[in-house]
């Protein structure tokens, strides 16, 4: 798999990437049984609601069983009255899903795969900026014609973190903290050569 720089290197250089990690077919249903347990593992899961048993209050018969004319009650804490216990209280949960290390990682492979074979994934020599400026930053993804864009770098930049904090569309994570939903949620992606390089290393 062969990329184009679009700078960083000599006019129309490319980089060689292993085919085991960006030459993968596509494989839709393992992408998006991963993406759905990213997300899931990402909900709080601490709704609690309480049930009969558990409302404070309702210890009396409210009114004798009959000769009322009314409908016969046994707890003012009962599920058919304002102010009562829910019939199916939710609970505390977990909706984590199984995912194993396999499976992430073949679907990250599949997702960059998809990224090159799209031209989705830019390729730059470096991308360092002078000053934590967001017009700085700005003005070099103008120059690539990126606006809408997730940058992946090898390491933490102190400097670009700060400069694209500000940008809505603009995500920089390092090989460290990138996730596949982050890889879904944009439609191209800026990465450095070094970032890439750690990428084979790490699913090889």
């Amino acid at each position: 798999m062969k990329l184009k720089l679009v700078n960083g290197g000599a006019q129309g250089s490319e980089i060689e990437l292993s085919d085991a990690t960006f030459g993968r077919e596509y494989n839709e249903p393992l992408v998006h049984q991963v993406l759905v347990a990213y997300a899931a593992a990402g909900r709080a899961g601490t709704k609690a609601q309480l049930t009969k048993a558990e409302v404070r209050g309702g210890g009396k018969k409210p009114w004798r069983q009959k000769g009322t004319g009314q409908a016969r009650a046994g707890s003012i804490r009962s599920p058919l009255w304002v102010g009562g216990g829910r019939a199916f209280a939710a609970k505390p949960r977990s909706f984590a899903q199984k995912v194993n290390r396999k499976m992430y990682r073949g679907a990250i492979r599949s997702m960059l795969s998809e990224l090159a074979r799209q031209e989705r994934l830019v390729v730059t020599g470096s991308l360092e900026l002078e000053a934590p400026k967001t017009r700085m930053l700005v003005g070099k993804l103008a120059e690539l014609g990126l606006d809408h864009v997730l940058i992946l770098v090898e390491a933490y930049d102190e400097k670009l973190h700060l400069a694209s904090r500000n940008l809505a569309n603009v995500d920089v994570r390092t090989v460290a903290s990138l996730d596949p939903l982050s890889l879904a949620r944009y439609p191209k992606v800026l990465a450095t050569v070094g970032a890439l390089r750690m990428l084979e290393e790490k699913l090889a």
